[in-house]
């Protein structure tokens, strides 16, 4: 069972860093309800998590949701422990604090520049993040962490790219300057503008087609002149002939 889900894991990964660019250290986003089950089901999220991922891993959380666990009280407080050793990443309500699920869904937004995993119990934050391409979620189940599979949305974004090919503006840019720089570009132009023209006779061909009449001509002239000598001789024997019976 380790080991299929092992290997989920390594094709989901594969997904996320071929597709949507993801490297290590991989920045995972925590809030209270993924450490409050870390913590319930005894599960080392720092020490276990990189080997299920496959590579070094920052854990993170926000300001918000270090707020919203001290506000819950003593039930809270073990998570509370456990998110607070992570490193807390600067969030846009500093003066008027949200939900955690509110602050982690501002986090993710405009296409999850920052690229962060989201770890999450919240089924209704898990369902709008799978709204969004490119989001990896992590959720603890029969007492593992697993990494859900990519969202519909993700998956059809994903296609949409490969289909229409379609290359960001940056990056079409950055193509033409490193053609540039390599004077490919200009060769490429030397090439469009230089057009095959359609090539005269091969002057060899043509000499050896001289030769082969010059030749042609010679042997004409000489059978000629055999049958002249033929004729003459032919006429002189029958003269000839014609003298004696006279």
């Amino acid at each position: 069972m380790k080991i299929t889900r092992q290997k989920h894991a390594k094709k989901n990964m594969g997904f996320y860093k071929h597709n949507f660019q993801f490297r290590e250290p991989f920045q995972v986003l925590v809030d209270g309800t993924f450490c409050h089950a870390a913590l319930r089901n005894k599960i080392q999220i720092r020490e276990q998590l990189p080997g299920y991922l496959g590579g070094a891993t920052q854990l993170c959380t926000t300001r918000c949701i270090l707020k919203e666990l001290e506000s819950l009280g003593k039930a809270l407080y073990g998570a509370k422990l456990i998110a607070q050793s992570f490193q807390v990443r600067s969030c846009s309500h500093h003066k008027d604090p949200v939900s955690g699920s509110a602050c982690l869904l501002s986090m993710v937004e405009e296409g999850n520049p920052h690229h962060f995993f989201v770890a999450t119990q919240d089924q209704d934050l898990a369902n709008k993040v799978k709204k969004k391409a490119g989001i990896p979620l992590l959720f603890i189940i029969q007492n593992t962490m697993v990494l859900d599979k990519p969202s519909p949305k993700s998956l059809a974004f994903v296609q949409t790219l490969q289909t229409s090919q379609l290359v960001p503006e940056h990056q079409k840019q950055s193509i033409i300057q490193l053609k540039e720089k390599e004077g490919l570009a200009k060769q490429e132009g030397e090439k469009r503008r230089k057009r095959k023209r359609a090539g005269g006779p091969n002057p060899l061909s043509c000499l050896k087609k001289k030769k082969k009449t010059q030749e042609s001509q010679k042997l004409t002239e000489k059978k000629k002149r055999r049958r002249k000598r033929i004729r003459v001789k032919t006429e002189a024997v029958l003269s000839m002939q014609k003298n004696e019976k006279e």
